[in-house]
């Protein structure tokens, strides 16, 4: 077998199949194409203004990367295996376009710090693109809000009947959790944005290069202070899949809901055609398949994240073969989030509501009895404690005459607390109870119009 001839003369014999098998990360690292070609062109263009190379030289590297990138945009650059990483195989194509000049590409740089480069670059584009995919998500579920402020739905706790709340306030929730996610990503994404181009193997360089000039040529705030650190870190890419699991489990959680909503037993809203499947063999059913498959992600992003803790966490410094599990879960967990992401902004700007279901609904279960125990405090100036006795026994009663509390006789209401006088009929409405929630991030239509406002302005 012959010297492979990335590797050197160290090497008298090319690698085992096996061995090649293991050791090639072309098929998915390829997908660095572009921030490879970003950070060698940044690199070409610092050892010419260095004087480290001649000017020619970095002119024709130059030239013949405009070249490869013009090929990777129209799908003609030939990817080969038999040069095992992305780097590899662009410098071998830069060979065949400039000859030996392409030799001079790789001064004063290694491929330690060029993939910590590449990935960087990849992961703080990817961290930009889930904000704005979360943005448009934000934007489907505020019209939403802003389309039903005053639909009254129940709210639960323990997965009951609890208070009755407004389908806006509800959709209103998911803006919040993620808004937060949006600032995890965008957090992730200053915080990873140094260079580590120019660390070299692990120890730096020699050459009189000028990491700065790099590093701004790049978009990164400057270049990483330890070249130890540099090569090896891999936080910025855990941080991001961190950021990554949060965001599905809250879309996990709102894919349940709407897999509940579309559900017969509850019947709150209809998924259009689009996000809707059927059965193979019962001609009624509407899947709510996609959402159910949102829901299902979570565990592959969450895996991501796990598998790569688990490669980094024993990596003494600095730069091991492990590092190369690193992206595969990475692109993994990105594509599974994109695609949640994308699918559930159209799931949500699609459904329809069906406002009188979630009132009957919000009329189950007694929601207004807090209600009652909160006019009882404030017009009988009862302890809370003794409102709440009330307020449970007159439940108990309108249970065993099968009534809503809103349609207890006030004969019967009396038999529970004789200073209970007929005002208590105007908070006992699901309108009343809902109207009365004014305290700032409640229900009541006036605070989510207020929130509405300061979203449309946000967003």
């Amino acid at each position: 077998m012959s010297t492979n001839k990335m590797w050197g003369g160290r090497f008298s014999r090319g690698p085992d199949a096996i061995m090649e098998d293991i050791n090639t990360s072309i098929d998915f690292d390829k997908r660095l194409a572009e921030q490879d070609l970003a950070g060698s062109l940044a690199h070409a263009a610092m050892l010419g203004a260095a004087g480290i190379i001649e000017s020619a030289d970095a002119e024709k590297i130059r030239t013949g990367l405009e070249t490869i990138k013009a090929e990777l945009a129209a799908g003609t650059f030939p990817f080969r295996r038999s040069f095992e990483d992305i780097h590899l195989n662009v410098e071998a194509r830069l060979a065949e376009l400039i000859g030996d000049a392409a030799g001079r590409l790789h001064t004063a740089r290694s491929r330690n710090d060029q993939v910590a480069t590449d990935f960087r670059l990849w992961v703080r584009d990817a961290c930009a693109r889930a904000d704005l995919m979360l943005k448009a998500l934000q934007s489907a579920l505020l019209a939403q809000a802003e389309t039903h402020a005053e639909t009254i739905m129940p709210g639960y706790t323990h997965m009951q009947p609890a208070q009755p709340v407004t389908f806006g306030h509800h959709c209103l929730a998911y803006v919040e959790m993620l808004e937060r996610d949006r600032s995890r990503f965008r957090d992730a994404g200053k915080r990873l944005n140094e260079s580590p181009l120019g660390a070299a193997a692990l120890a730096g360089t020699p050459y009189k290069i000028d990491r700065a000039m790099t590093a701004k040529a790049l978009g990164f705030d400057g270049p990483m202070r330890n070249s130890l650190d540099a090569v090896s870190a891999r936080d910025f890419a855990l941080e991001y899949l961190s950021a990554c699991a949060i965001a599905a489990t809250h879309l996990s959680r709102l894919a349940e809901e709407i897999v509940l909503w579309a559900s017969p037993a509850y019947g709150f809203i209809k998924l259009s055609d689009a996000f809707s499947t059927g059965s193979s063999i019962m001609p009624q059913k509407r899947n709510p398949d996609a959402a159910e498959l949102v829901r299902a992600k979570v565990g592959r992003i969450l895996g991501a994240f796990v598998g790569l803790l688990t490669v980094v966490k024993g990596l003494a410094l600095a730069y091991a073969k492990d590092l190369q599990e690193d992206k595969e879960p990475v692109f993994a967990a990105h594509d599974a989030l994109e695609l949640s992401l994308a699918a559930m902004a159209g799931m949500f700007g699609d459904l329809t509501v069906d406002a009188p279901a979630m009132r009957r609904a919000a009329e189950k279960g007694y929601p207004t009895a807090t209600d009652l125990a909160d006019w009882v405090v404030t017009n009988l100036k009862k302890p809370f404690r003794e409102a709440h006795h009330i307020a449970g026994a007159a439940v108990a009663r309108a249970e065993s005459l099968n009534l809503s509390l809103e349609k207890l006789p006030l004969s019967e209401l009396k038999s529970v607390e004789p200073g209970i006088t007929d005002a208590i009929y105007k908070v006992l409405s699901l309108e009343a109870s809902v109207n009365a929630r004014t305290s700032f991030g409640g229900t009541a239509p006036l605070r989510v119009r207020e929130q509405i406002a300061f979203w449309k302005e946000r967003l």
